[in-house]
């Protein structure tokens, strides 16, 4: 049985989870945001539905005159047109921005011109991740990415982030290495948590790190959130805009609030969608996170066994133990797709938490609990490839390898066993049915060959402008505390409230839709606290 094709909204879904290549060990859920390895995703679900079309990064474009003198807001990019409407240009960044006069790495960027012919200025969009294609997302996805009313007003940009997609790229393994880091069965006999098994963890991210180093060379330690903010900062003064508006979803949250802290007299209008709270340590990051998807699977399990055709039978604890069986059997059941591939309960609970990033998609979750339960595991797979953007064995984009690229320096990689061991078992208790399969998270930037400095302080951005920030109740993979904690932080944080279910809000109500688009075109601010439902 084929897997149905899926369908998402805006934003990312910093994805499902992500997790390490020693597959049959420990597993951690991403924000689209994901701890790799363990990792959390906060964007990336997007690129899992989307349908397949003409690809910005088939367009030959041309360079604008290497900045002098540093001078890289001064660019002139060299527009194309790269059809349905879109223009294509890539730009100079520097490598580090601290040397200036160093080398340069590019950045591709799609722009949609305002459909009334006279823009009231530019709106940059970012889908989250990290690692998802910002210039994908615009050029494929517009009426997910930005409602009617922005795209008649707005000069609408998507650009790929330092490390991503067609801007210069985080390279480390070929398409066979990927299968093994993603969805390699293991060989190992250490016991779960054991000093052996951290071990043999460690020395798993160490050999995919150094693969990055050595296909990626010296950009593997600058593509750090906080070097794209100072991208995002050169591209509004390309595209001569006196303050910055921008929608971040996501793992985009988190640049957004980043930028608002190092730039906040250039804040002009900001909505940060799906929040990605900026003070959360990775443990906090796979806490909610997993407390959010065992929360969302339930809420599948109740609305499953109320409906017709549910898979899944008794009560709704027994059927949650029903799925917690089939994780917990997957190893010895030793399913294999038509490829060839032996399914873990890794790349299973990728499957499961995929369609939870979105209420329209839980269908889906019947289809692979009805295969998987009668021993098939093509369709586990095709939820799989489709978060890992992997298609007949080949891989669409970098997404995964800058993903854990990314994270390791935005989180630092010191590891304490004993802490993860408890953190291990609070998981598991507080979610019986996935929890078991999260923690130690640290190990999987451990054996990175780029130290990860990044402090996880506080935002308050004093002096910006009105900041919306918009939280969704029922979301998974970024908690709605982590809404609030945002707006409470900055100075100028509105909070906007979307109950409902899913990964982020904007393009699934009518109310925030309402909200977000007369702030960015008229600039009304809401009261702050306004609820919608």
């Amino acid at each position: 049985m084929t897997a149905p094709e899926l369908y998402e909204g805006p934003g990312d879904e910093s994805g499902p989870l992500r997790r390490k290549r020693w597959k049959q060990w420990a597993l951690v859920i991403g924000v689209v945001l994901v701890v790799i390895g363990l990792v959390v995703s906060l964007t990336g679900v997007w690129q899992l539905f989307q349908p397949s079309n003409a690809r910005p990064t088939d367009v030959e474009l041309e360079l604008p005159a290497q900045p002098v003198g540093g001078a890289f807001g001064e660019q002139s990019p060299k527009w194309a047109d790269c059809g349905g409407g879109f223009q294509c240009a890539d730009v100079h960044a520097p490598l580090n921005w601290d040397e200036l006069e160093g080398d340069t790495i590019q950045l591709r960027l799609v722009k949609q011109p305002a459909k009334n012919g006279a823009p009231i200025g530019t709106l940059f969009v970012n889908p989250g991740g990290p690692g998802a294609s910002g210039s994908e997302y615009v050029r494929n996805s517009i009426a997910y990415a930005v409602g009617e009313p922005l795209q008649r007003e707005f000069d609408v940009i998507g650009w790929d982030p330092r490390g991503v997609g067609a801007s210069t790229p985080v390279t480390c393994l070929d398409a066979a290495g990927m299968d093994e880091y993603l969805f390699g069965a293991g060989s190992s006999t250490a016991e779960r948590g054991s000093d052996e098994w951290i071990a043999e963890g460690v020395a798993a991210s160490r050999e995919f790190g150094e693969a990055c180093l050595e296909q990626t060379g010296d950009l593997l330690g600058h593509v750090d959130t906080v070097s794209t903010v100072r991208d995002l900062d050169m591209l509004r003064q390309i595209v001569g805009d006196p303050k910055l508006n921008y929608l971040g979803y996501s793992y985009g949250t988190h640049i957004g609030a980043r930028y608002a802290e190092m730039f906040p007299a250039q804040v002009g209008r900001l909505v940060l969608d799906g929040v990605l709270d900026p003070t959360a340590s990775e443990a906090d990051v796979i806490r909610e996170q997993t407390l959010g998807f065992e929360a969302a699977l339930r809420s599948y399990v109740t609305a499953c066994l109320g409906g017709q055709d549910c898979p899944l039978s008794g009560t709704v604890d027994e059927a949650m133990a029903e799925i917690g069986a089939l994780l917990d059997g997957v190893k010895e059941a030793q399913l294999t797709g038509t490829d060839g591939r032996t399914l873990t309960a890794s790349t299973l609970l990728t499957a499961i938490i995929t369609p939870l990033y979105a209420e329209s998609n839980w269908g889906y979750l019947n289809t692979l609990f009805e295969t998987v339960a009668a021993g098939e595991a093509d369709v586990a797979f095709a939820l799989a490839d489709s978060y890992y953007s992997r298609m007949d064995g080949q891989y669409l984009d970098n997404s995964t390898e800058a993903f854990q690229a990314i994270n390791c320096l935005d989180y630092p990689n010191a590891i304490d066993a004993e802490r993860m061991r408890e953190q291990a078992a609070e998981l598991a208790e507080l979610a019986p049915t996935i929890g078991k399969f999260q923690g130690y998270g640290d190990v999987s930037c451990a054996g990175w060959p780029v130290k990860g400095a990044a402090e996880r302080a506080p935002v308050r951005a004093e002096g910006a402008d009105p900041i919306l920030v918009v939280g969704t109740t029922g979301d998974p993979a970024t908690p709605y505390q982590w809404a609030q904690s945002l707006a409470r932080q900055l100075e100028s944080g509105v909070l906007v409230t979307f109950e409902g279910e899913g990964h982020t809000a904007y393009g699934q109500s009518a109310c925030v839709n309402d909200v977000v688009e007369q702030y960015f075109i008229a600039g009304t601010v809401p009261e702050s606290g306004v609820t919608c439902s």
